[in-house]
């Protein structure tokens, strides 16, 4: 396809989506796919591609440099700036998905959150999970894919991996700098991390 019927398309599809009431603060750096569907009090920030199979709900906000593509969004769902949605991504009501996070084949509960720094694949998790910053699933072993499953109101430290399979049963904790291998129990705190070896009056090798 040529150049100009790409901006033709784009253009026209700008305009739709702007008619339909979606606020976009640069619609020139704006791009849609033709089966993109958008709900109601939706805004998108400038520089956002939205690919093939994304469908958004009403009061979204879409924030600059974000790459959607074979995501569900449901409503009232924060995204970005700097967000990768990969296919087979559903954010569910009340998500917030921040910078740097990507998703990919994951299910994103409601109200749950993936502020900043983190990966997170072929996962299930609940209603109101933390997700702290650079955690990620070790989803891939090499042959196969393996699921993470995480319940509701779950907190996750920074730095954590989560080796699958894995689950993370309701309201457990995982502390910072962790590498979880196997199943956490309901409530239960689990941490993996060394013990901090301090030497006094070191001097360093010059």
């Amino acid at each position: 396809m040529k150049l100009k019927n790409l901006k033709n398309i784009q253009t026209k599809l700008r305009d739709k989506f702007s008619k339909k009431g979606v606020k976009m603060i640069a619609p020139e750096t704006v791009f849609f796919s033709k089966d993109t569907k958008i709900g109601k009090n939706v805004i998108i920030d400038p520089y956002v591609v939205l690919l093939e199979n994304v469908s958004i709900g009403n009061n979204v906000r879409v924030l600059s440099f974000s790459h959607l593509e074979g995501v569900v969004v449901e409503n009232n769902v924060n995204i970005g700036p700097y967000a990768r949605l990969r296919p087979g991504t559903i954010l569910k009501s009340g998500s917030k998905v921040g910078n740097f996070v990507e998703v990919k084949k994951s299910t994103i509960g409601k109200n749950s959150k993936l502020n900043h720094l983190s990966y997170v694949g072929d996962s299930i998790l609940g209603k109101k999970v933390n997700i702290g910053a650079g955690t990620i699933t070790c989803n891939y072993d090499g042959a196969k894919k393996n699921k993470t499953i995480i319940k509701d109101d779950v907190f996750v430290g920074s730095n954590t991996s989560l080796v699958a399979p894995v689950k993370l049963e309701t309201k457990s904790v995982i502390g910072a700098g962790s590498v979880i291998t196997k199943k956490v129990s309901k409530r239960a705190l689990a941490l993996t991390r060394s013990e901090q070896i301090e030497i006094k009056n070191y001097k360093r090798k010059k």
